[in-house]
C-alpha cells in the first residue's frame, strides 16, 4: 500500500459565498426548516464579507479529465505518458504492450452457470469479445461511425503527434504535460483530475501488459500520488486546489489549479467507508463519484454500455426479462424496471457517505449514478439547506439522437433543475456522437459529431435549461472525443457515409473557415486542443462568455458547499425543452441520396485527390477506384483547371494526378507542361521555352 501523503500543512481557509435565494415549497418540512449546513466542528466557514473581498478569476475549466490514466486498468491499457518525451508505438502488432484484450475471453461467462440461455450474437461487440475471440474484439472495441479507432491492430496509427492522438483515440496519451501546459496557457485555468480504473476492464487485458494484479483503488491512489509528484516538480505553473479560497489563490497567482477526484466502480473496496473518506480526504481528494459503471455497495448505476452489462452479469448472473437493454429481450446483470431504468438507488452506506462528503464540504459528483440515485442524493442535498451537486460529465438527454437518448446515463433535464437548485452545475461531454437540431441557435447543425453537434447541446444548455456550465471532456477516458469538421480522418461522420461525405464538403465550401491549427483534422485530439473548441464555436457563432469563465463557476459552487446556506439557489422553473427539433430517422436520410453498387453516396462530394469509391462522388467525375468492390480510390484529375496555377493534369503514369509546370529548358511533350505553356523541338529533344 502505499504511504499516505500528509498535506494538512497546506490546508487554506474556506471562503463562501451563500449563494441561496430561498427555500423550496416542495421541499419536505425537514429540509426547508431544519436543514442548516451540518459541518464538522472544526470547519472554517465565512461570510458574504470575505467573499466580498475576493476577486474573480479568469479562465474555463474541465470538469472530468483522467491526466495519470496511464496506470489505469493495471497499467495494461494506454501506449504514451503524461510526461517525458512522446514515442511511437507498435502499432497492436502482437505481441503488443497496449491496446488489446487476451485472447480468450469465454470463461468470464462461464462464472454464470446458465450464461449458455443468453443468446449475444445479435451484440456485435460481446459476440466478438466472448465468442469469436479477443484478437477481434481488440480490433472492435475501437471502431464506430467513421473510423476503425486506435485499438488492435493499428499499423497506421503508429506515430506519435502525426498519427495519434486523434479525436477517436481510446488507447493512446491524451493528457501529455506539453498539451496540459498549452491549454493552460490559452486559458484553462480549472481541471479536475479524476484517478480512474475499472476491475472488470483490467481483468480483460493480457497479463504481461499489466504492471500489477487488478485493484481499482490501488491504481486510484497511485495516480493520485502522481499527481502530487507532478505538481512538485512544476510548482511554478500548476498546484493541486484543497479548498475553494486555494483555488482563487492558485489561479490568481496564475497557475493551474488541479482538483482531485476519484471515478472507480468499487470505491473503496471492502474497507470502511468513512475512515477511507477522511485517508483520501487527506490525500487531497475533493471531490468523487460514489459509483461508477456498475452497481456497487453504495448505489446503483445508470446503464448505457453493454461491455459494462457483462462485467455486471459475472459478479450476479442475473437475467432481467422487465426490459431489454443487452438485447431486445433481455438485460444482464442489473434489475431493471419496465422503463430500462436500474430500480436501484443509493443504499443506506451510500446515503451515509454522500452525508459524509457534505459534512466535510466536498463536492459530490453525480455522474453515473442511477435516477433512482440521483433522486436519492437531491434529497439529502435538500436536508442540507440544498447542499450544491454536480455532474462532472454527461449529456443533455433531450438533444441526443434516439439511440442515446435511450441510455439512462444521459441526463434528463428534470435533473438539470434538481442541480441548478442546489447551485451545482454541468460538465458537458465534448461528444463525437450525432445530436438533433436545437432551433433556437443561429449554429447550423450540418456536421454530425464535431463542434456544430457539440453546438446544439451547449446551446440547449445555455438557452433553454439555463444551467452554468463547463467541460466535462473526459480525455484519457475510454471514449471518443469531438470529430473534425475538415479532413478525411472522420469530418463529420457520427452517422453515415453519404450524409458525412456531404457534410464534411459542406464545411469546405461554406465554412466557417478552419482555424489552422490541428484541430482542424483531428478534431479534439487531446486536452491541449480545448481552447481551440472554444475558438470553433466562436467562429459558428456560439457565445462561449460562460463556459470561458467556468472556472468561477466551479469555484462559486464549492464555496457554496465549504459555506453556509440559507436554502434553494434558484428555482429553476424556467427550464425549457422546446425549440428541439423532430428525430429524422437515419434510414430515411439515407434514402435521399443516390445508391451505387448497393451503396448510398454523395454526389459531388470529394476533392481532387481525396478517397472515394464512385466516378460521381468526385467533383472532378473521374475515381481511381474499380466499380464495385471494396477497393477505394482517389479522385483523379481530367482538366488542367482543375489544379490550380502552376499545375497541370498528368498523362501516362501520371495520368488523372496533377504535376508542378515544368520551368523553361525542361524535357516536355504539350505545352501545357510548361510554365511557358509552349513546348518547342530543340536539338536535344522537346523542350519547355
Amino acid at each position: 500500500m502505499l504511504r499516505s501523503l500528509s498535506i494538512a500543512s497546506l490546508l487554506l481557509a474556506f471562503a463562501m459565498s451563500p449563494l441561496g435565494c430561498g427555500v423550496d415549497p416542495d421541499a419536505p418540512p425537514d429540509a426547508a426548516e431544519e436543514g442548516l449546513d451540518e459541518r464538522e466542528p472544526d470547519s472554517e466557514a465565512v461570510g458574504e464579507a470575505d467573499l466580498a473581498a475576493g476577486t474573480a478569476v479568469t479562465g474555463f475549466a474541465e470538469l472530468h479529465h483522467h491526466m495519470m490514466a496511464e496506470e489505469a486498468f493495471g497499467g495494461g491499457w494506454f501506449h504514451g505518458s503524461h510526461t517525458g518525451s512522446l514515442t511511437d508505438c507498435d502499432g497492436g502488432m502482437p505481441p503488443s504492450d497496449h491496446a488489446r484484450v487476451k485472447q480468450d475471453l469465454g470463461n468470464l461467462l462461464d462464472l454464470c452457470p446458465d450464461n449458455a440461455s443468453v443468446d449475444l450474437s445479435g451484440v456485435p461487440l460481446l459476440n466478438q469479445m466472448f465468442w469469436v475471440g479477443g484478437a477481434a474484439a481488440s480490433e472492435v472495441i475501437g471502431q464506430t461511425d467513421g473510423t476503425e479507432g486506435d485499438t488492435g491492430l493499428h499499423l497506421g496509427r503508429t506515430h506519435a503527434i502525426t498519427d495519434w492522438p486523434r479525436w477517436d483515440t481510446l488507447a493512446h496519451q491524451q493528457s501529455w504535460e506539453g498539451w496540459m501546459r498549452s491549454a493552460h496557457d490559452r486559458g484553462m485555468n480549472l481541471v479536475v483530475v479524476s484517478a480512474v480504473s475499472n476491475a472488470f476492464l483490467c481483468s480483460l487485458l493480457p497479463e504481461q501488459n499489466r504492471t500489477r494484479a487488478c485493484d481499482e483503488m490501488v491504481d486510484a491512489e497511485l495516480q493520485i500520488q502522481m499527481v502530487h509528484n507532478f505538481v512538485a516538480q512544476r510548482s511554478s505553473w500548476v498546484e493541486v486546489a484543497l479548498s475553494p479560497a486555494h483555488a482563487r489563490q492558485i489561479i490568481q497567482a496564475g497557475k493551474l489549479a488541479i482538483v482531485l477526484s476519484i471515478e472507480v466502480s468499487n470505491l473503496f473496496g471492502t474497507r470502511d467507508a468513512v475512515s477511507e473518506l477522511n485517508r483520501f480526504h487527506n490525500l487531497g481528494v475533493r471531490t468523487l463519484q460514489p459509483v461508477h459503471q456498475l452497481d456497487n455497495r453504495f448505489g446503483g448505476a445508470a446503464l448505457h454500455n453493454p461491455i459494462f452489462q457483462i462485467a455486471q452479469f459475472t459478479q450476479n448472473c442475473h437475467v432481467d426479462t422487465d426490459c431489454g437493454i443487452t438485447t431486445d429481450t433481455v438485460t444482464l446483470g442489473f434489475d431493471v424496471d419496465a422503463s430500462c431504468r436500474n430500480v436501484k438507488g443509493l443504499t443506506a452506506e451510500g446515503k451515509a457517505l454522500v452525508q459524509a462528503m457534505m459534512t466535510k464540504g466536498m463536492l459530490v459528483d453525480l455522474a453515473h449514478l442511477s435516477e433512482r440515485g440521483i433522486q436519492d442524493a437531491y434529497v439529502i442535498a435538500q436536508q442540507n439547506a440544498y447542499y450544491p451537486l454536480y455532474l462532472s460529465h454527461g449529456h443533455f438527454r433531450e438533444i441526443m439522437a434516439p439511440k442515446h437518448a435511450a441510455h439512462e446515463k444521459t441526463t434528463p433535464a428534470w435533473v438539470v433543475q434538481m442541480l441548478r437548485r442546489t447551485g451545482g452545475m454541468f460538465g458537458l461531454r465534448t461528444a463525437h456522437e450525432e445530436t438533433r437540431t436545437y432551433t433556437r441557435t443561429s449554429v447550423a447543425n450540418t456536421c454530425q459529431g464535431s463542434s456544430r453537434s457539440f453546438a446544439q447541446a451547449y446551446e440547449l444548455g445555455r438557452i433553454g435549461l439555463k444551467v452554468p456550465m463547463a467541460f466535462g471532456a473526459d480525455m484519457n477516458g475510454f471514449i471518443q472525443q469531438v470529430r473534425p469538421r475538415f479532413g478525411e480522418d472522420g469530418a463529420c461522420s457520427a452517422t453515415f457515409q453519404a450524409e458525412a461525405d456531404a457534410q464534411a464538403r459542406a464545411q469546405e465550401v461554406s465554412g466557417p473557415a478552419p482555424l489552422n491549427t490541428e484541430f482542424d483534422k483531428k478534431g479534439l485530439a487531446h486536452i491541449g486542443l480545448l481552447p481551440d473548441l472554444l475558438d470553433d464555436l466562436d467562429h459558428l457563432g456560439a457565445p462561449t462568455a460562460s463556459l470561458r469563465n467556468s472556472a468561477e463557476t466551479f469555484i462559486r459552487m464549492w464555496e457554496r458547499a465549504a459555506g453556509l446556506r440559507s436554502g434553494m439557489a434558484d428555482a429553476a422553473n424556467d427550464v425549457d425543452t422546446s425549440g428541439i427539433a423532430a428525430y429524422v430517422p437515419r434510414e430515411t436520410r439515407e434514402a435521399t441520396y443516390p445508391v451505387q453498387c448497393g451503396k448510398a453516396y454523395a454526389p459531388s462530394s470529394k476533392a481532387l485527390g481525396e478517397t472515394c469509391r464512385f466516378d460521381a462522388e468526385c467533383v472532378t467525375g473521374d475515381c481511381s477506384s474499380s466499380p464495385c468492390t471494396n477497393l477505394s480510390g482517389t479522385c483523379l484529375c481530367t482538366t488542367d483547371a482543375q489544379c490550380g496555377s502552376g499545375k497541370y493534369c498528368g498523362w501516362g503514369t501520371n495520368t488523372g494526378l496533377c504535376q508542378p509546370k515544368k520551368a523553361a529548358g525542361a524535357a516536355c511533350v504539350y505545352g501545357r507542361e510548361c510554365t511557358s505553356n509552349q513546348c518547342a523541338i530543340t536539338w536535344t529533344g522537346p523542350r519547355c521555352k
